[in-house]
């Protein structure tokens, strides 16, 4: 993924998404998938929301791509082609093919630390 210079000023601003300032935070609502300003969420009630990355635009046109990026703010996984956060990342683990949000913090680490090579 290639970030614009406005976006790695915004991931160098800000370490963590906690450090966004309240008032420039926008919040995602996993019950009725919409992006928020406040919380509870106005639509459905919902309180306990996901900050949203600055960085994440959440209209990712392309149903399947070969490889995962990461965000240089959140270390979320992202589109490789447009940066979108809505993934579903699956790895074959022992001749299947799974969805990783299930896997355990370390495990999901030594994911992101492996070195990936191609045969030309």
């Amino acid at each position: 993924m290639q970030w614009t210079e406005e976006q790695r000023a915004l991931a160098q601003k800000y370490k963590r998404l906690e450090d966004i300032p309240v008032e420039e935070r926008r919040y995602k609502c996993h019950t009725c998938n919409h992006v928020v300003d406040a919380t509870p969420c106005p639509v459905c009630g919902e309180t306990e929301l996901e900050i949203m990355c600055p960085l994440d635009h959440t209209h990712c046109s392309h149903e399947v791509v070969s490889g995962i990026e990461y965000c240089p703010l959140c270390g979320a996984a992202v589109c490789p082609e447009c940066g979108c956060h809505d993934v579903s990342q699956i790895s074959r683990v022992t001749g299947y093919l799974q969805d990783v949000s299930g896997w355990n913090a370390g495990k999901q680490q030594e994911l992101k630390d492996r070195v990936r090579y191609t045969v030309a």
